[in-house]
C-alpha cells in the first residue's frame, strides 16, 4: 500500500468506527470539519476510504485506540482490527517507520557492553531513555506522537 491509495476496511472495522464518526458529526454541527467527517463517515459505509482521507481516518482511529473505549465497549477483538486498520494510514506507516528506524539504531548496539540505561521525563506524555554503551550513547525519546532517536554520540 502506498500513499494515496484507498484504505479497504473490513466490517468491523466499520461497525466499531461508525459510531465514533457519529459523535463527531453530533459535536461538529456547524463547523467547517463536519464536512469532512461526513465524507469520511460516507467512505466508511462503502468499507474504503479514499486517500485524501487517509489522515483523517487515521487521526479518528487513533483516538478510538488510545482512549480504550474500543475495547471496553467492543472487546479485544475489535481493538485489533482497529490497530490493524490503523497500520495503514499515514499515522500508522510513519510509526512503524521509526520504529524501524529505532530498531535499526539499536541493532548497533549488539556486543557492546550497557555501561548506563536511565530515563528522564520531557514533558507531560514524553519520556527520554538513555543507553549508554562501550561505543556510544544513544537517547531516545518516547511521546505521544510516537518514539524516535533524539541524539546519537560515538565515542
Amino acid at each position: 500500500m502506498t500513499a494515496g491509495d484507498p484504505i479497504k476496511l473490513e466490517r468491523l472495522q466499520r461497525d466499531v468506527l461508525a459510531p465514533q464518526l457519529d459523535a463527531f458529526l453530533a459535536a461538529t454541527p456547524d463547523s467547517p470539519s463536519r464536512e469532512t467527517f461526513a465524507a469520511l463517515r460516507a467512505a466508511i459505509n462503502t468499507l474504503e476510504v479514499p486517500g485524501e482521507l487517509a489522515t483523517r481516518l487515521g487521526a479518528i482511529t487513533e483516538i478510538a485506540l488510545t482512549s480504550g473505549r474500543v475495547r471496553a465497549a467492543h472487546g479485544p477483538g475489535a481493538e485489533l482490527a482497529l490497530w490493524s486498520l490503523y497500520q495503514k494510514t499515514p499515522q500508522g506507516r510513519d510509526a512503524a517507520a521509526s520504529l524501524d528506524a529505532l530498531n535499526r539504531a539499536l541493532g548497533g548496539l549488539q556486543g557492546q557492553t550497557l555501561e548506563h540505561a536511565g530515563t528522564v521525563a520531557r514533558a507531560p506524555g514524553a519520556y527520554a531513555l538513555t543507553l549508554k554503551t562501550t561505543g556510544c550513547q544513544l537517547v531516545i525519546r518516547f511521546e505521544p506522537a510516537g518514539v524516535r532517536l533524539e541524539s546519537v554520540e560515538f565515542g
